[in-house]
Order: C-alpha cells, then structure tokens, then sequence
C-alpha cells in the first residue's frame, strides 16, 4: 500500500467455481480524489467493491480501507459511506423516516437526516415513501445514506444510474464538492462520458487490471477522449458500448 493510500486492493482475485470474476486487481485509492472504477457490465467491478467491504471473500489478494480490512476497521459505519443496491433500503419508510432509522442505528443527532435530505435535494419529498420514488429519486436517497455519518470515504456503485441530464449535473457537482472538503470517492460506472467530467483518477478493469491512474494521464490533458482510451484497453467492447 502506499504511503496514505485510503483504499488499496492487492492481487484480489475471486472465482466462482470455475469462473474467473475478478483476476489479480492491484491500485489505490489516493485521499481527496473521485476514483472512477470503470468496466463493461460484468468486468467485475460490484464483486470488487463488495470484497472491499467484507461482503465479499477475496479467492486471494486482499483489499484495505485506511490500511485495515473492513472487518478490522474501528467505526467502519461512520468513516465509510456506501451506496450500493441492497444497502441501506427500507422501501417501507418515507424519505424522512429512513434516515432517521439509520440516523438513529449510527448514534446521530436526530436532526442529521434533515440536513442530507437537503442535501441531496429531497428536502420538499422527504415524507413520500421510498417506494413511491423514482429510480433517480432512490439514488439521491442512497447518497443521503451514505453521507449520514459524514464519512471520510465514499464508495458508491452506479450512482449515475436513473438520473436525468440534471440530476447528473448535480451529481457531478456534489461529488467534486465532497473531494474538495478532502474526503475520497470511489465510485463504479460504465457511463464514460460523465466520469470524464466528474473524477481525478480512473482504474480500468476488465475482470483484470488494464489502467490505474490520472485521468489526465491518460487522456493527454483531455487531447484524447475517455471513451476511445477506454475501448482502447479493454478491446472492441461491444457488450459495453451499448452503455455508454
């Protein structure tokens, strides 16, 4: 790991029986950068993630958050927020009411879930039940979640998915608003035009590690795009262009 790295994976691996899903995937995440862990569906990058959090065994290699295993990290809960489908779901609920349950379960002052709502824009939806929400409207729910315990870490998995062109803006601008108060991101997507927009830094992967490092970088300061750098490394990408 290197020195102040937040996230490191190192040779994680993972098979399923006799399917390879994630193959000797080795980087960093670096603090106060957005890290966009980019791949065609089914590149692997969810199963990386949740090996990240412990959700997940890693078949070998390990991943560490602040130099330890998720398992092993004291006040995981607060110094890590995550949103990832099935995590902090409670359709039941209303906005309001979700937050506050997981407000509660973290030890917060009742007034916290307000003040993400707002945050993420839910503010005027807060006493509609989640179930009642849209696609895009659950996202920025999920993102609400995470922030709750104003963490140093943020993993988010598709968190561009069921936002219109506005609620993407907004997404982009929140995201460099977090990397700017000096917490890191690290975010999955296969929606490459957007990530261009949004991170510092890009890992590519492909069940394996093609590129890990400045988006500049890699672009030449933007003189090459995203997308053809992209297809580039991972092949003709034919499964994955029909996303972008």
């Amino acid at each position: 790991m290197s020195d102040g790295a937040v996230v490191s994976f190192r040779g994680v691996t993972k098979k399923f029986g006799t399917t390879t899903a994630v193959d000797n995937l080795s980087f960093d995440a670096e603090p106060g950068r957005v890290v966009g862990l980019l791949g065609s569906n089914g590149a692997g990058k969810t199963t990386s993630l949740r090996m990240l959090l412990g959700l997940a065994r890693p078949t070998a290699g390990y991943a560490t958050v602040f130099g330890r295993s998720y398992q092993y990290l004291p006040d995981a809960a607060r110094r890590v927020g995550v949103s990832m489908d099935g995590i902090g779901e409670l359709p039941g609920a209303t906005g309001r009411g979700a937050l506050t349950t997981w407000a509660r379960m973290l030890g917060l002052p009742k007034g916290r879930g307000d003040a993400v709502l707002d945050r993420v824009g839910l503010a005027d939806r807060a006493d509609r039940k989640v179930k009642a929400y849209s696609t895009g409207m659950r996202q920025r729910l999920s993102l609400a979640v995470a922030l709750l315990a104003d963490p140093e870490l943020l993993v988010l998995d598709e968190p561009a998915n069921g936002l219109d062109p506005d609620g993407i803006r907004w997404l982009r601008d929140t995201l460099r608003s977090l990397a700017d108060e000096g917490r890191t991101v690290l975010l999955s997507s296969h929606l490459l035009a957007e990530v261009e927009q949004t991170v510092d830094d890009v890992v590519i992967m492909q069940r394996t590690l093609r590129y890990a490092g400045p988006l500049s970088d890699l672009t030449s300061d933007g003189a090459e795009r995203l997308e053809d750098r992209f297809f580039a490394l991972v092949g003709d990408g034919t499964e994955g262009k029909a996303h972008v």
